[in-house]
Formats: C-alpha cells, structure tokens, sequence
C-alpha cells in the first residue's frame, strides 16, 4: 500500500472528501459517546461545505489529506498561532477505521508537527473528547493531557475534551 499525505488542492474535490471521511468516521468513533443526534448535529455544523471553505479560505484550517493508493483515507487540519501566539491547534484528526493501526495517523500528526515547526510555533494542542479511544493514540505519540475543557456548541449540547499537547 502506498501512502502519501498531501495539501488540500482542489477546495471543492477535497472538501467533499474530508466531508465524507468524516461522515463515515465519526458514528464508528462516537457511537458509544455521543448521541445519534449529537453526532448528525456537530457533523452538520463542524462539515458544512461553506463552512469548511471559509476556513480554507481564510487559512484558519490549513488541511492535509492522506491517500492510500491514490484514494482519499484520512485528513487533519491545522491552524498556526492558536490559540495563542507560538502555538498551533489540530482542529480536527480523522482516519477511516478501516485505515486504522497502519501508520496513517501518525503520518498525519507528524506532517503538522512538521509545519508547526517550520512556521516557528513552540507548542502543539488539541482538543479529543475525553471518551474518544484516540486518547491513547495521542499519548502514544508524545502529547500528555494538560487541562479539560467544557464547551457549549449549542443545540443542548457540550463537548467535554481533554486538552492535549506537547513542546515542538
């Protein structure tokens, strides 16, 4: 299997990949955390196409997609200098489950730590729900829990996150 991470090219071929591999992902990742409801909610919110190309746009998220074989199998986004200045946040990390335990999320994680580093940022952060298994994929990879937070994202719901990160 070739694998290959690369820059978001085609903002409306990759934003309707990212779309659907976080369709696809998140009832697998949530299901036993999250609500039908609150799932199909924060997919609506957090994937609306206009939503994700105003942040492309506006280099909020910068989006990195991973290919095996040339199809489209996970992706991560980034933003420098949040929420503070030195300091970048992975918005968002989601793999295919059929694409898990080979090596693609680390690629992943390691390709905005690259980027990170070559912006000149200091810190690494992110946020996972607290009951997400990706946890321990992010403490196997160097990131130690370092606060919680609660956010209202409105509809009735919260997300109750660790905070992750690590020096760069």
């Amino acid at each position: 299997m070739s694998v290959s991470i690369r820059p978001l090219a085609d903002a409306n071929a990759d934003i309707e990949s990212v779309r659907q591999i976080a369709y696809a992902t998140w009832p697998d990742t949530f299901r036993d955390i999250l609500t039908a409801a609150q799932i199909d909610y924060m997919l609506a919110w957090l994937y609306a196409p206009d939503r994700l190309r105003a942040q492309v746009r506006s280099q909020e998220h910068v989006i990195h997609i991973a290919e095996a074989n040339g199809v489209p199998v996970g992706f991560v986004a980034h933003q420098l200098d949040h929420p503070s200045p030195g300091t970048a946040k992975i918005h968002k990390l989601y793999l295919l489950p059929s694409q898990h335990g080979k090596g693609i999320g680390k690629m992943l994680l390691e390709t905005v730590r690259h980027a990170a580093r070559a912006a000149g940022q200091r810190m690494l952060v992110l946020n996972v729900n607290k009951y997400n298994r990706a946890v321990d994929f992010y403490l196997a990879n160097g990131l130690a829990r370092v606060g919680e937070e609660v956010i209202d994202i409105g509809g009735g719901y919260v997300m109750d996150d660790y905070i992750m990160g690590s020096a760069l």
